[in-house]
């Protein structure tokens, strides 16, 4: 289960929400005006040869107005808190700083579970110290569900089942995720997706879902009917697509034998040109055979 790129859509579909949840000490004040942009993930390197640092999201929140500076927010989702190193996230977020020409930088770090292994990387000798770094720990698996069962806000919703709460309440939790996911997000492709990470982190059994189907119907039967019938659109679409390469294909086959009878072999890259050209491309070329006295006149 590839959870980072999970949590990147997640952020990156919601960022006002994702910050709201994650860094909610210092989301205070970033209204709907602000602007949050991500940012390059990649730093520059200094070599070629060199490895780069990349960590989850790098989130840029802007004020149009000017009211407040620019401030960057480092996430990053740690699914296995013993493989957290500080010393790798205080350099990226010293190579952002530079690369941005700011200090005003908040990194974040999403522990999926467990807790965090060490909030304080401090550097110095015996008189003072001359680094400290430390970072914003969201322990989804020590939050208590109670305290975001009715949040309004999505992304604490969709991460309930990935916070404290009894075994037995499990469908419960599911529940509410779903009941948050329907009421929050209007989208159907949106609610389709995060229907999804919900199945993903509650991992209901067969027994469990049984149960909530009994418990919760109503609900139960509306996201089953939505999912039902959003993956109906998706495989029309898809066969409608289909249908277009096959169309593509076709047209681009009797193109190159009409090609190769006129004009003997073609060379590979007029081959490879034709099979890869849309239909009106195509449509527009096999109208140039009959005139055209060199292969150049008609792919051209």
């Amino acid at each position: 289960m590839d959870h980072d790129q999970n949590f990147k859509n997640l952020i990156l579909d919601y960022p006002h929400a994702a910050l709201s949840f994650f860094a909610t000490a210092e989301a205070h004040g970033i209204d709907a005006d602000a602007r949050i942009v991500p940012v390059r993930q990649e730093q520059l390197k200094a070599r070629l040869g060199d490895r780069f640092r990349e960590l989850d999201v790098p989130l840029l929140v802007e004020w149009p107005d000017g009211r407040r500076a620019a401030l960057l927010f480092v996430l990053e989702e740690e699914s296995d808190a013993r493989r957290f190193s500080i010393h790798r996230l205080a350099h990226y977020c010293l190579d952002l700083a530079e690369l941005l020409d700011t200090e005003r930088v908040v990194p974040v770090v999403i522990f999926l579970r467990g807790r965090a292994p060490r909030h304080i990387l401090r550097l110095g000798g015996e008189q003072r110290a001359y680094l400290n770094f430390t970072y914003l720990a969201c322990e989804l698996a020590a939050l208590p569900f109670e305290a975001y069962r009715d949040s309004d806000n999505l992304v604490a919703r969709l991460n309930l089942p990935n916070m404290r709460y009894p075994p037995e309440r499990r469908v419960e939790v599911y529940a509410q995720a779903v009941r948050g996911l329907a009421e929050l997000e209007p989208q159907p492709d949106r609610q389709s997706k995060y229907l999804d990470f919900i199945d993903i982190y509650a991992a209901l059994d067969d027994n469990e879902l049984q149960q909530y189907r009994r418990e919760y119907p109503e609900e139960a039967e509306r996201m089953s009917t939505f999912a039902e019938r959003f993956r109906q659109e998706g495989l029309e679409q898809g066969l409608q697509k289909g249908m277009e390469q096959g169309l593509q294909q076709g047209e681009a086959a009797v193109l190159l034998r009409l090609l190769e009878r006129k004009f003997g072999t073609l060379p590979n890259e007029a081959q490879q040109r034709i099979r890869e050209a849309d239909a009106e491309t195509l449509l527009a070329w096999s109208e140039r055979v009959l005139t055209a006295d060199s292969l150049d006149e008609v792919v051209h």
